[in-house]
C-alpha cells in the first residue's frame, strides 16, 4: 500500500493530530482543520519526502509535503508525519498547513 493511501486512511478514520504550529497557520489564512484535511485527501501525490529528525527523541523519520484542495477549491499545503505504536501507524501529524502560493 503506498503511502499516500496509509495517510489518507488515517485521515478519514479520525486518527489525525493536528500540532499548534498548525492550527494557528491555519487560523491566520483564515482556514479551518477541515479544509487541510479535505485537502489531504484530494491530494494526487506526495510532492516530496523530507528525512528528518524528531527534535524530541532524535529518531530518524519522514515527513510528507502534500499539496491538495480542499472541497471549495483553496490549495493547501500541508506537512506531516506518520506516528508509530508497536510498529503499527496509529496516526498522522500535522506539523505544518497553510493556503499554498505557488
Amino acid at each position: 500500500m503506498s503511502t499516500l493511501i496509509k495517510i489518507k486512511e488515517l485521515v478519514m478514520n479520525r486518527k489525525v493530530v493536528i500540532t499548534l504550529k498548525a492550527g494557528i497557520e491555519l487560523e491566520r489564512d483564515g482556514l479551518l482543520p477541515v479544509h487541510a484535511l479535505q485537502a489531504i485527501i484530494n491530494a494526487p501525490v506526495i510532492n516530496k519526502t523530507i528525512r528528518s529528525r524528531d527534535p524530541r527523541t532524535g529518531e530518524r523519520e519522514s515527513l510528507y509535503v502534500i499539496i491538495g484542495s480542499s472541497f471549495h477549491g483553496t490549495v493547501i499545503y500541508t506537512k506531516g508525519k506518520i506516528k508509530k505504536e508497536d510498529d503499527e501507524e496509529t496516526y498522522y501529524i500535522l506539523i505544518s498547513s497553510k493556503r499554498f502560493i505557488g
